[in-house]
């Protein structure tokens, strides 16, 4: 396994989970989920490929941790950051701010991460101003699919998760030879 100069943050509501499936407790908090086809692998692959990934998600912390856990992905991250704890919701950039914090990471770095999500608006956005790679995944139906303007156009979008691995692969070989 290779250390990679490519870091990924990710989102998990239908970036990794299918939201439509959350089964929740009277305190709101997610207690399970199915994941989205593939999303398993995507993760593990990741991982066994030596990508540093952060979650970087809004919502309870405990509900991540449920899901995750549920499928075996939780210790596969290296830091999670949770809106829960952090106070605010992406796109603002102290979540973005906070993953950083979390990897050890400067805002030097921001040229090198490739945030991976489902929202225009909150992840694409978010990664934009942030000066980050944006990927988007346009798996669910649920968001919308046009970005509202041009700081919620992503750099890359792909339809599943297979897709991922090769797509930041190639990322990874520009990267190395800045």
């Amino acid at each position: 396994m290779d250390n990679k100069k490519l870091i990924l943050f990710f989102d998990c509501g239908d970036t990794i989970i299918d939201e439509s499936t959350e089964v929740r407790n009277k305190e709101d908090i997610v207690i399970s989920a199915e994941l989205i086809p593939g999303a398993d692998k995507m993760i593990r692959d990741l991982k066994k490929a030596g990508y540093q990934m952060i979650l970087v998600a809004d919502g309870y912390a405990q509900s991540f941790k449920n899901i995750l856990k549920q499928h075996d992905l939780y210790d596969l991250f290296d830091a999670y950051i949770y809106s829960e704890n952090i106070k605010v919701c992406k796109p603002d950039q102290r979540m973005f701010k906070a993953a950083l914090g979390a990897g050890n990471l400067t805002l030097a770095d921001c040229r090198r991460i490739a945030m991976v999500g489902n929202n225009l608006a909150r992840d694409v956005k978010g990664a934009n101003l942030m000066g980050m790679i944006s990927i988007w995944i346009s798996w669910s139906s649920r968001r919308s699919k046009t970005p509202a303007d041009e700081s919620e156009k992503p750099a890359y979008s792909i339809s599943k998760p297979a897709e991922l691995l090769p797509l930041v692969d190639e990322l990874e070989k520009t990267i190395v030879k800045e």
